[in-house]
C-alpha cells in the first residue's frame, strides 16, 4: 500500500514538473480609442499609463484615432460595430447614440460618475443621461462659448454690448468676429430672446418656434439684429480656423470662441489678453444678454465591443481627476472633476472664469441631426444682404419647417 502510494506522488509530481514547463499564453485585450485632433497625442500617453498600469493582467493593447468630438456620433451610427470601443463626443449627441444602441450603460458607475462630477443634479451628470438612465463619463466642462477681448482697445464697459464692440473696432480698423452660420452660435440669439429649439420624445424630430410671430420680441426682430451685426463694416464672420487666422494677424480684437482656442488668444493678445460673458445684443429696440449652449465633452462605452469590462476601465481612466488636469493644461479644457475644477490652476485661467460667468445664461441642446443643415443655410442667406425686411419671415418659416422635420 506504501509502495502504491509512494507511485502516485512520484506521478503527481512529474505532472506537476511537466505544467511548469508549458509555457500559457499572456492574454491580450485589444481596445481602441476616437478622439479629436488636439488630443491624439494626449490619448496615446495616457494609453501607455493604462496599459503598464495593468500589465500583470494582460498584455492591452491600445490604438488611437483621429476621430472629431462634433462628428463623431455620424461616424459611430454609420457602423456602430466598427466603431472605436471609447469614442468622445459633444453632450448633444448623446440621445442619438443612445437610441440607436450604440452606447453601453453605465449605472453600475453611476455613484462614481455623480460623486466626481457634483452629485445627482449636476448639469454635468445631466448631460450624461438619457431616459433615466446614465450612458457616458462626462470628460470636460468646457465645450461652451464667451467673448475673447483684446484689453488695449476695449474697457469693461466696452465690451457689454455688442453695439460697442463694433463701433470700438470700426475706430481703430480692426474686426470683430463670430460664426454666424453655425446653429450652435446662432442659438445664442434666439435663446436670449426667449425663443427655443428642443429635440422631441422620438429622438429624430424637433420643436423649434425661432419663427414666433408674437411677443415683445418675435423671430423676425431677432433675425434683423443678426443681419445688423452681418453687415456692418467691423464684422467679420469666419469659422474656427478664419478666427485664429484673423486673431493671429491682428486683425482681429474680439471674437466669440471657447476655451479650445485659449492659448492662441493669449499668444496675440499679450498683456491685453483678456474674456467675459457674451455680450448683450441690440432687438427690437432693447438690449437682449445672449445665452449660449453648456457643452460637455463625453467619453461613451461602445455597446458592441468585444472587451467591454476593459474599455470601460479605459474610459473610466482617461476621464478621472489626474487625466482631466492633464487635459486642461495641455489644451485648456475645463474639467468636469469637481476637485480638479477647484484648483487653483484651473480658476486662474481667464477663458474658464469667463465661461464660469457665462454659465448663469448656458443651456443644454438636445437637438436631432435636422437642426443643423437649416440654420446653415439661414446664416449664409442673412450674410449675403439678399434678404428684405419682407422675407425675412417666410425664411423664418422655412428654416423652421425644415428644423422640425
Amino acid at each position: 500500500m506504501k509502495k502504491r502510494i509512494g507511485i502516485v506522488f512520484i506521478l503527481a509530481a512529474l505532472g506537476m514538473f511537466t505544467v511548469s514547463c508549458i509555457k500559457i499564453p499572456r492574454k491580450v485585450i485589444n481596445l481602441s480609442i476616437w478622439g479629436a485632433e488636439n488630443s491624439t497625442e494626449l490619448y496615446e500617453e495616457m494609453a501607455e499609463e493604462f496599459s503598464e498600469m495593468y500589465a500583470k493582467e494582460a498584455d492591452i493593447r491600445i490604438t488611437v484615432c483621429e476621430e472629431s468630438e462634433g462628428t463623431c456620433r455620424e461616424t459611430v451610427l454609420f457602423s456602430p460595430e466598427n466603431a472605436a470601443d471609447v469614442f468622445t463626443f459633444a453632450d448633444d449627441q448623446l440621445e442619438s447614440l443612445v437610441s440607436a444602441g450604440a452606447l453601453m450603460s453605465l449605472e453600475e458607475d453611476r455613484a462614481l460618475i455623480e460623486e466626481d462630477n457634483g452629485g445627482k443634479d449636476s448639469v454635468a451628470v445631466q448631460a450624461a443621461s438619457c431616459k433615466d438612465g446614465i450612458y457616458a463619463y462626462p470628460m470636460t466642462a468646457s465645450n461652451g462659448y464667451f467673448l475673447y477681448y483684446d484689453s488695449r482697445y476695449y474697457s469693461e464697459d466696452d465690451v457689454r454690448t455688442f453695439d460697442s464692440l463694433l463701433k470700438v473696432a470700426e475706430g481703430k480698423g480692426k474686426k470683430v468676429s463670430m460664426d454666424l452660420t453655425s446653429g450652435w452660435y446662432l442659438y445664442s440669439f434666439f435663446k436670449g430672446a426667449g425663443m427655443d429649439v428642443s429635440v422631441n420624445d422620438d429622438g429624430d424630430t424637433n420643436t423649434c418656434d425661432f419663427n414666433r410671430t408674437s411677443g415683445d420680441i418675435r423671430g423676425v426682430d431677432v433675425a434683423e439684429a443678426i443681419g445688423d451685426i452681418a453687415a456692418d463694416p467691423a464684422f467679420l464672420c469666419g469659422n474656427n480656423d478664419e478666427v485664429v487666422a484673423g486673431v493671429e494677424s491682428g486683425d482681429i480684437i474680439a471674437a466669440v470662441s471657447g476655451t479650445w482656442n485659449e492659448a492662441v488668444f493669449q499668444k496675440a493678445f499679450g498683456e491685453g489678453y483678456s474674456a467675459s460673458k457674451l455680450p448683450e445684443f441690440s432687438v427690437a429696440g432693447r438690449n437682449v444678454q445672449m445665452h449660449s449652449v453648456a457643452g460637455y465633452k463625453l467619453a461613451g462605452v461602445n455597446a458592441h465591443s468585444e472587451n467591454p469590462q476593459w474599455a470601460k476601465l479605459l474610459a473610466r481612466f482617461i476621464t478621472n481627476e489626474e487625466n482631466q488636469m492633464k487635459r486642461f493644461e495641455r489644451i485648456g479644457e475645463g474639467p468636469s472633476n469637481v476637485r480638479a475644477a477647484a484648483s487653483t490652476k484651473v480658476k486662474s485661467s481667464k477663458a474658464i472664469t469667463a465661461l464660469s460667468q457665462q454659465m448663469e445664461f448656458a443651456h443644454l441642446q438636445r437637438v436631432a441631426g435636422s437642426y443643423w443643415d437649416p440654420m446653415y443655410r439661414f446664416g449664409i442667406a442673412l450674410l449675403s444682404g439678399k434678404v428684405s425686411d419682407d422675407e425675412l419671415q417666410e425664411l423664418l418659416d422655412n428654416t423652421v419647417e425644415e428644423i422640425e422635420n
